[in-house]
């Protein structure tokens, strides 16, 4: 993976003076410093209280890979750096052989918490978008409450599978922006009214495979700006050592959630900074706070084992990029 390369105009300049990522703290290490040994998959949100909570995926190295994710974590912090696990879902509760990336909101509409899983379904086989019953805390999510809401036979294309949602709450509609099968894996959004009942908002992948992400291009998250969107999304080159897993991240701009445009065509913005032989930077959330934003991702060590980092964007430095559009 020698040939990424920080690109020149638009994206370089995020990257390198507005959305730098070269200070990072560590919220979640792997249980184990061992090899093939993650913990990654962020998703946060916050509550009224002002208590930020973040659900993420914790990954073994010993399964056959597509099973090795062993439990959804969820954590609590006050702070957004200093963070707490309150709560552990197994595979095995779920009955599902694996998990992926995890997404949680707060439901504007309910004031309650929604979470929603991801996996081989445990009788259809097929990944699906699974979800549990809505709490009033995060320490209440039952397992036993497990259900599919999408199934990938049910959208209307040829999908082997989905998998790894982002849920937002905008203009009164539920979005889901997932990682579509089909062939490759590439990003697709769909829509709800409710939260539980979903379709597709649109037939196509919002972005193409090509250029340095010609192999792998998914969606990420989704940032409400003050006019648009904008979107971190992860991508992976065919010619990479692993590209399966060797997947970094750049960002796309949408005034309508509809179109996007990329804004980092020619070169990836974010890579680990502590790279081995993967460079691995994805599943990355945002948390707007007064005065800063901040940045979660999994990111890829030295020893190939994956952790959860957070960086901090001035909300100064975030204003720049608003304008230059």
């Amino acid at each position: 993976m020698s040939s990424i390369k920080f690109g020149r105009g638009i994206g370089h300049v995020y990257a390198s003076s507005k959305f730098s990522i070269s200070a990072y703290k560590t919220v979640l290490e792997p249980d184990r410093n061992e090899p093939e040994w993650w913990a990654g998959a962020p998703s946060v949100t916050k509550d009224k209280t002002g208590k930020i909570w973040l659900a993420a995926r914790m990954r073994e190295g010993y399964s056959p890979r597509g099973f090795r994710g062993y439990e959804i974590r969820i954590l609590s912090s006050e702070d957004g750096f200093k963070f707490s696990t309150v709560k552990k879902i197994a595979r095995e509760e779920c009955g599902m052989k694996g998990f992926e990336r995890p997404s949680i909101i707060l439901d504007p509409k309910t004031g309650k918490f929604k979470l929603y899983l991801c996996g081989p379904h445990p009788t259809k086989g097929k990944w699906h978008i699974m979800k549990l019953d809505d709490v009033d805390d995060p320490r209440d999510f039952d397992p036993k409450t497990i259900r599919s809401v999408v199934d990938p036979d049910a959208l209307g294309a040829n999908f082997y599978g989905v998998k790894d949602p982002f849920v937002i709450f905008i203009e009164n509609e539920y979005h889901m922006f997932l990682i579509g099968g089909i062939g490759v894996e590439r990003a697709f959004h769909l829509k709800s009214s409710d939260g539980e009942n979903w379709a597709l908002a649109q037939p196509n992948p919002i972005l193409e495979n090509t250029g340095w992400h010609n192999y792998y291009t998914r969606p990420a998250c989704i940032l409400p700006l003050p006019i648009g969107y904008l979107m971190v999304y992860e991508g992976s080159n065919v010619s990479w050592y692993d590209p399966a897993y060797n997947i970094v991240s750049g960002l796309a701009y949408s005034l309508d959630l509809y179109k996007w445009f990329d804004l980092s065509p020619d070169s990836p913005l974010f890579i680990s900074q502590t790279p081995g032989k993967y460079k691995t930077l994805r599943y990355s959330d945002f948390l707007v706070l007064k005065d800063r934003i901040l940045f979660y991702y999994e990111a890829a060590r030295e020893n190939d084992t994956n952790e959860i980092r957070v960086s901090e964007i001035p909300l100064d430095a975030w204003r720049e990029i608003v304008e230059d559009f």
